[in-house]
């Protein structure tokens, strides 16, 4: 199970000590960009990308909750991202924006929010390298975990082995000690947490919790 830890959550006057504190102890640093039109919140961009890259050498998972994706790859993959992560329900040729993201030889993510079902991603499955499960509505942090994205995962982790595909699964909404376990079993490969994370009192405890 790999870790990828929001730094929405963190404190932005404190950014870099925030990831400090768990950069040495998770694979990923999940990067949530919003652009106030394809969520209801405007959250960061390139620029805080690029002020962070020099100082982390996690993998840099960037999920682009914009209206038009394909217009902003090539400046995030310059910016360092490592996955880029893009909405199926976003105004970009899904297949145009995966091709995008490879070109940049960087991993093409896709994801779905909690009203998507599967059945609009599948094609598109033999070609991404990773599949993000959205289990909160997607735009701000803090919300709870909803139970109905169990069978979302399962049934990509069983698409995954049927046809021999090569994605990860992601999840990210409402991650902590307790629904941690349930997401597992149901086959993710890499867990956002971003509330639980930054804001326990113990973070050491907390990441360790949610492996």
């Amino acid at each position: 199970m790999k870790l990828s830890p929001s730094i929405l959550a963190c404190n932005f006057s404190e950014l870099a000590s925030d990831i400090k504190k768990v950069s040495d102890k998770v694979e990923y640093l999940h990067i949530d960009v919003m652009d106030g039109i394809f969520v209801p919140n405007i959250s960061f961009g390139v620029p805080i990308i690029n002020s962070i890259r020099p100082l982390f050498s996690n993998i840099f998972d960037v999920h682009l909750m914009i209206t038009d994706p394909i217009k902003y790859v090539e400046v995030f993959s310059k910016a360092g991202a490592d996955i880029i992560t893009f909405h199926v329900e976003s105004n970009s040729n899904t297949m145009d924006t995966i091709n995008l993201i490879h070109k940049q030889n960087v991993l093409a993510g896709i994801s779905v929010k909690p009203n998507t079902s599967i059945s609009s991603i599948v094609e598109y499955l033999e070609f991404v390298d990773l599949v993000l499960v959205m289990s909160v509505e997607p735009g701000f942090g803090g919300q709870s975990f909803m139970k109905e994205s169990l069978e979302k995962i399962s049934l990509l982790k069983e698409l995954r082995e049927k046809n021999n595909y090569n994605y990860e699964i992601e999840v990210d909404g409402g991650i902590n000690d307790k629904t941690a376990p349930l997401v597992k079993n149901a086959g993710v490969d890499v867990i956002v947490a971003g509330s639980y994370v930054f804001k326990n009192k113990n973070i050491d405890i907390a990441l360790k919790s949610l492996k």
